[in-house]
């Protein structure tokens, strides 16, 4: 895929995560790693009105190359490509129902959401909460990092989900579907539910 593409991708990914309420106002962010180095939107940028020429390039060592300044958190992308090597793309949201649950003190920090669906066992399997920090702060990183390694997708308390991904669209399918993960627990809390049993998840996990 050629840089212009790469570009026009993270740009129509965007204006549908917002077009569709997985994030408000300026929240949320979007990396790519390139041949290069990354491609990231910028700072203070909306994913519904994002531009291709504007995208925040980054070389191999995180210095911007070109574009706007990279999003404030662009550290928590570089933990997830750090710690995962395999990881082509990065999302980042403040998406309503994910965050309602990292807020929730019933939830499990080392395991947030139960076995509801096998697509959220296929596509993010155990989900571990990070402790809240401050935004911005860089100690944020390094507490990521503790997961990264084990886990592409984490649950930032009272902050949003961040997911790696082989490709873009992984990472986004797999953020959308702990989003829809995230919806159903709550519709579901105080009734009887019937989890996915530990033999249906080591089935679909193996």
């Amino acid at each position: 895929m050629s840089e212009i593409s790469e570009r026009e991708a993270i740009c129509a990914i965007g204006a549908s995560i917002f077009a569709r309420g997985l994030t408000a106002g300026s929240s949320g962010n979007i990396s790519l790693r390139t041949e290069e180095g990354w491609l990231m939107t910028p700072t203070g940028s909306s994913l519904g009105r994002l531009d291709p020429a504007r995208l925040s390039k980054l070389g191999p060592d995180g210095r911007l190359v070109s574009g706007d300044p990279p999003t404030k958190e662009s550290f928590l992308h570089r933990v997830m490509y750090e710690a995962r090597a395999a990881t082509g793309a990065v999302v980042h949201l403040h998406s309503t129902h994910s965050v309602a649950v990292s807020c929730l003190a019933e939830i499990d920090p080392a395991d947030v959401l139960p076995p509801i669906t096998a697509y959220f066992v296929m596509r993010i399997g155990r989900l571990p909460l990070v402790p809240y920090f401050r935004p911005g702060d860089l100690a944020l990183a390094e507490a990521v990092r503790g997961f990264a390694g084990k886990h592409h997708a984490v649950l930032l308390a009272n902050h949003g989900p961040v997911v790696a991904g082989s490709d873009l669209d992984a990472a986004v399918n797999a953020i959308e579907e702990l989003e829809e993960t995230a919806k159903l627990y709550l519709l579901l809390r105080g009734a009887k539910t019937r989890y996915l049993t530990a033999a249906q998840v080591r089935e679909l996990q193996s």
